[in-house]
């Protein structure tokens, strides 16, 4: 019996992610399975699954006041996608209202998305346990990320 590896912890230490900012996320499918369609001639083309995951992924504001979303991709076993995290207010006088972090915003989009991808009952699926992360903190990598993202189906 192989010994437990420990997880390698790759979020920002000390970092709130509940803070307003741009995060640039990938998140993956269970055993990378390609279950969300196919690249045909440089562009990605959805089947059904796919189609799921880009609703859930754009209804997203919907559920999250503070969310906002920037550009996104549906690969045909990942997603990549940048989320930008809001402030919560009004205007001069505050009233406390739910600032949602990354990680439940995220945490909504794998439970959305799986759970309308298995009431199809054609496939049992699911993400894997976590996600990459990375804090945009300049206007240079929001640049060279967005592009990432948008020519990822080239690659």
């Amino acid at each position: 019996m192989f010994p437990k590896q420990k997880r390698k912890i790759i979020r920002l230490q000390k970092y709130d992610y509940s803070q307003p900012g741009y995060y640039f996320v990938t998140i993956c499918v269970h055993d990378r399975v390609c279950c969300f369609g196919n690249i045909v001639g440089g562009e990605m083309v959805l089947n059904d699954y796919g189609k799921i995951v880009k609703e859930s992924w754009l209804d997203l504001p919907k559920h999250y006041s503070n969310c906002r979303l920037d550009e996104f991709i549906v690969m045909p076993n990942h997603v990549h996608g940048i989320v930008v995290v809001e402030p919560v207010g009004n205007g001069l006088k505050p009233f406390p209202t739910k600032t949602h972090g990354l990680f439940e915003i995220i945490r909504g989009f794998k439970t959305f998305s799986s759970r309308n991808i298995n009431n199809l009952k054609q496939i049992i699926f699911s993400w894997q346990k976590s996600f990459y992360d990375h804090v945009i903190r300049k206007d240079e990598s929001l640049d060279k990320i967005r592009e990432y993202i948008q020519n990822n189906p080239k690659q």
